[in-house]
């Protein structure tokens, strides 16, 4: 895990939102991609977090992903 608590809210409800508006037809389909920040709130783990080192959960902020 390298997604905090309220990081994970926020993509969830970025997602969510993204998804819904795709699904109203209020945008194109490019909404859809509202599932990309939902799943990675839902796992609480971002690949992009990792490339760089970054991560907003304190729990394992020991942890060093670079070894």
């Amino acid at each position: 895990m390298n997604v905090g608590r309220l990081d994970q809210i926020i993509r969830i409800v970025i997602g969510v939102f993204f998804i819904l508006l795709a699904y109203l037809e209020l945008t194109g389909s490019w909404g859809y991609i509202g599932v990309v920040p939902l799943f990675t709130g839902l796992v609480r783990w971002c690949p992009i977090y990792s490339i760089l080192g970054f991560q907003t959960c304190p729990i394992h902020s020991h942890i060093d992903y670079h070894k």
